[in-house]
This record gives structure tokens, sequence and C-alpha cells, in this order.
């Protein structure tokens, strides 16, 4: 499997966008996407499995490559094209050792330190944030600034995702900070054209 990190890198939210998971995917390739990350907080894992199987079947006849959040067992269940990991799920080489070695894993942090660890670990690419205030989390952990996106860059090999709270308006400064991709939720799903935001970012970020 080839992975390639796009400049933008859609989450779904079913309770911002109003939206299945399915037909989510289906605004987001339409504009361009083409690595959407699939993130279900309140249904249960009956539901979110049966939502990410729908979800999966759409994105294959879109092109599109699939990584579901959180729930490692999901992603195996439907063929998912990787996983994201938190800190608190389970660690990246049990992850690693689960899903073998062309799945995706990509990995959270929230500080300079954590980012240091997750370049030593069997993980694709390293999420640093949030970067702004963000609505999409009940607890979000504290800002990390963007000079901290330069320094990590510095110091770590693998791709950077900058995610939370990001913003058309903001997207660009977090690539010239140093990160290689933009996760972005509500500025994408709250938008009333979601395909035509989706395509505003990649053209802001040279890609469209």
């Amino acid at each position: 499997m080839s992975f390639t990190l796009p400049k933008i890198y859609p989450i779904t939210d079913a309770v911002i966008s109003g939206l299945s998971h399915v037909q989510q995917v289906e605004l987001l390739a339409a504009g361009g996407a083409t690595l959407v990350q699939l993130r279900e907080k309140r249904a249960s894992p009956l539901e979110f499995y049966q939502a990410a199987l729908a979800a999966m079947s759409v994105a294959r006849q879109l092109g599109v490559q699939i990584v579901i959040n959180d729930r490692v067992d999901i992603a195996i269940a439907v063929k998912a094209d990787g996983v994201h990991l938190g800190q608190h799920d389970l660690p990246p080489e049990r992850a690693r050792s689960l899903l073998g070695e062309t799945r995706i894993i990509g990995f959270s942090s929230h500080s300079l330190e954590q980012a240091l660890a997750a370049d030593s670990a069997p993980v694709d690419y390293i999420a640093i944030g949030p970067l702004f205030q963000t609505r999409t989390k009940d607890k979000p952990d504290s800002v990390v600034e963007l000079e901290t996106v330069t320094e990590i860059r510095r110091m770590v090999a693998k791709p950077l995702v900058g995610i939370g709270g990001i913003r058309l308006e903001t997207a660009a400064s977090v690539i010239e900070a140093g990160a290689d991709s933009v996760a972005v939720i509500s500025d994408l799903l709250s938008a009333r054209d979601i395909p035509e935001r989706t395509r505003s970012f990649l053209t802001r970020l040279g890609e469209g």
C-alpha cells in the first residue's frame, strides 16, 4: 500500500456535519480529499463498525484512503487503510503487530517531548496539537504554539500533521511552521458547501 500524506487531512464528525460518515466521505472526496479519518465518539462500537464498513465501501470506489480514529479492532474488521492513535489508546508497537507493516498508523502528540518519543515509534506520521482553540473535544489539551511545531520539525524525521482549531485563514501558517499536513474538522464540516471548502483549503495550501 502506498501512502502519501496530503496537505489536507479531513476528520469526520457526525454531530458537527449532521451527516453520516458515508456522506461526509463522499463530499470531502468531491472536493479533492484523498485521505479521511473516521472519528466517532458517541456511537456504540457496533454502530461505528457499521458506519465505517459503509464508508469503506464508498471510499474504495472513490480512491480515498480511510484511517479509523482510536479503534484498531474496527480498522482491522473493515479493512481500513490504517488507524490513528491517541496517547491513551493501544500502544503503537502493539497496533503495528496487529495491523502489519503496510497499514497507516498515526499518533497524537501534545508536546515536544511526546513528539520526540513518537518519532522512534512504529508510526507513519505524528499529529501535533491542538494548535488553536478547538471545540471538537470536551477536555482539550493545552494549545501548542506554532513555534513548538517548528522546533519539532527540526528534531523529528517523521511527517507532521497539525491539528486543532485550524481554519482556512490559519492553515498556511501551520504548513509554514513545519507541518506537512493540516487535519481539519469544524472549518470543513460546518461549511454550507463542503466540497468547495475542501477545494479552498487545497488551493490555499498549493494543491488545488
